[in-house]
């Protein structure tokens, strides 16, 4: 059986930080920015921890053993 690949674009857009949690960008950070308060994308530019119910998903492009 071949080793499975880690998904190109995923590896590029997430992180796992040491106590193995993601990161990875906020949503709505990219455009319309002018309606949205300094403070809120301040908020949004920092990386953001990727939630419970997306996160075994995540992993898999990643490449997580089982």
């Amino acid at each position: 059986m071949p080793k499975t690949k880690t998904h190109s674009g995923s590896k590029k857009r997430f992180r796992v930080t040491a106590s193995g949690k993601l990161r990875g960008r906020g949503a709505n950070s990219t455009h319309i920015l002018e309606k949205k308060s300094a403070k809120r994308k301040r908020r949004l530019a920092r990386p953001a921890v990727i939630s419970r119910h997306d996160r075994h998903r995540v992993q898999e492009l990643l490449g997580a053993k089982r």
